[in-house]
């Protein structure tokens, strides 16, 4: 049996009855499939009446200047051809109930999309997640929402989905060279993302839609005999002769043979359980800093030019600013958005953002983040290699203790962060638990603050007002990526030493964001599917 789902997108022109046209139009005219079959009548030099069928197959805004254009490649049936045939996505799945088992540790995107892998290439992958499935992790998230409690195992950073479930679903990715997107892309679509993420050059799903998505993957994986455990926690490993014979669940010792660790970069106990355990892991380079929130009313000004065209999303945008060698820059920009609470540990905040798939939120927030480097945890330099672990929990603990009750979040003006001075007033913030005024720019270590003093007076030049009254900081921003790297073998994906053992995804130090680490869900699956088991 095939899954299959019809898709906009297709290549094939034949005896001139199906073509092919890219075009530049108006965001209105693009938002009306008349309009454009009138205006890709007149690119053919042919009528209206002679286009049959028309999709859409690319789609991306242009807003570099005040005429606001939105860049199309259609394609159109013409004259005898009434219809554009429909290709479709395939997915291959085996019973695998029966068949080799690999131990996936994780139920994030990499352990999932290495999952769905496994199983056409006739694996059993057996997932555990440390976490709650989707609708007990909803209500986990509920809570924490509403400030009144959380579950250092079921939050916005763990359960079925990982990180990526409750943070936006963007997939935009721009790495070409680990592994195919499109592919990714398509497993989505497969388990019930809209088509258009396959056409559009930023896609993204929305987090009121991600959750079922990620359900609908979840039972494929156990339809086809495959296994997903919930609240199933991996405390320990055992091995011998550079192989895991076990791991340990919940207190259980687990026989395994291919173990794939895909746990995120939040799981700073399975940092710790390794290092313990005598396996190699190396210190890297990350960010840390603030979440920036503005009214999207501004930054729509900002970027469309005064264009208010309702046929035009949410504006977003991307800013980068060299600070004495060091990059500051906006990530996970999230245009009609909400900010919300991320930490994974009692007495630490941690904030991210996410948006629905309308982005209909009248906030646009953004992480702003400064990169670090392993000398500059030299407080820290007697945990090794996680020092860098370390220094984030110490930012994150800073925090908290500098912010409100539970989750209720420190937060400045961006004007007031730039001039070193007390909010006396904040504005509107999307973040539900809670701001509090706090004094950022005393607090957070001064190599960061002052990069980001001087990063919001340069974004301010880019975008008029980005560091007016209006724009708020909300602390802090510290799991951009991994402090720490899991070493592998370039060729195997396996690690340095451990031979068996598949460190994946971002935990890993090897991806970061939805489609990275989906890819490299898929790769690490390949090359189990290369070794005898």
């Amino acid at each position: 049996m095939s899954y299959v789902v019809v898709c906009l997108y297709f290549h094939y022109i034949s005896n001139n009855m199906i073509q092919t046209i890219s075009i530049q139009v108006t965001p209105d005219i693009a938002a009306d499939m008349n309009a454009l079959r009138k205006t890709a009548a007149q690119k053919l030099s042919i009528g209206p009446h002679q286009i049959n069928d028309i999709r859409i197959s690319k789609r991306s805004i242009d807003a570099r200047s005040r005429n606001i254009l939105v860049n199309l490649e259609l394609i159109c049936a013409c004259k005898h051809t009434k219809k554009i045939p429909s290709p479709t996505l395939v997915f291959n799945p085996q019973d695998v109930s029966h068949k080799p088992e690999v131990h996936i540790i994780g139920a994030g995107p990499a352990g999932l999309f290495a999952a769905l892998r496994l199983i056409e290439l006739g694996y059993k992958p057996i997932v555990f997640e440390r976490g709650k499935d989707i609708s007990g992790r909803k209500r986990d998230v509920a809570l924490l929402n509403r400030n009144e409690a959380l579950n250092p195992d079921s939050n916005y950073c763990f359960g079925e989905g990982g990180a990526g479930t409750f943070s936006d679903g963007k997939l935009y990715t721009r790495s070409k060279k680990k592994g195919d997107n499109k592919r990714v892309l398509e497993l989505f679509v497969i388990h019930g993302a809209s088509p258009d993420i396959l056409i559009d050059a930023h896609p993204h799903i929305g987090t009121d839609k991600l959750p079922q998505v990620i359900q609908n993957m979840r039972e494929t994986i156990r339809s086809w005999g495959g296994e997903v455990h919930f609240d199933s926690k991996i405390t320990g490993v055992r091995s011998q002769d550079n192989s895991i014979t076990h791991i340990v669940c919940n207190g259980t010792d687990i026989p395994v043979q291919q173990v794939l660790l895909a746990t995120g970069h939040s799981a700073r106990d399975i940092y710790y359980m390794l290092h313990n355990h005598g396996i190699e892991l190396e210190a890297k380079a990350f960010a840390m800093g603030v979440r920036a929130e503005h009214p999207q009313e501004m930054i729509d000004y900002n970027q469309y030019h005064g264009n208010t065209s309702d046929a035009l999303p949410a504006a977003s945008y991307s800013l980068v600013h060299q600070v004495e060698g060091r990059g500051v820059y906006s990530f996970c920009m999230c245009p009609g958005g909400i900010i919300v609470p991320s930490a994974t540990e009692q007495q630490q905040t941690v904030v991210n953002g996410m948006s629905n798939s309308q982005r209909n939120s009248p906030f646009a927030n953004s992480g702003i983040a400064v990169e670090l480097r392993v000398e500059d945890f030299v407080e820290f330099a007697e945990h090794g290699v996680l020092a860098g672990l370390k220094y984030q929990e110490y930012l994150e603990t800073l925090a908290y203790r500098n912010g409100g009750h539970n989750q209720i979040a420190p937060a400045q003006t961006i004007r007031d962060f730039i001039q070193k001075r007390m909010s006396k007033h904040l504005p509107e913030c999307s973040y539900v638990p809670g701001v509090v005024s706090s004094p950022m720019h005393f607090w957070l270590p001064e190599h960061i603050s002052s990069r980001l003093r001087e990063a919001f007076t340069a974004f301010d030049r880019k975008i008029r007002g980005y560091a007016s009254e209006e724009g708020i900081v909300v602390g802090v921003e510290s799991r951009t990526s991994s402090p720490v790297r899991i070493p592998r073998n370039a060729e195997t994906l396996t690690h340095v030493r451990i031979q068996n053992l598949y460190p994946c995804g971002e935990g890993s130090g090897y991806a970061g964001g939805i489609v990275s680490s989906a890819i490299d869900g898929i790769n690490c699956a390949e090359r189990i599917g290369e070794v005898e088991v």
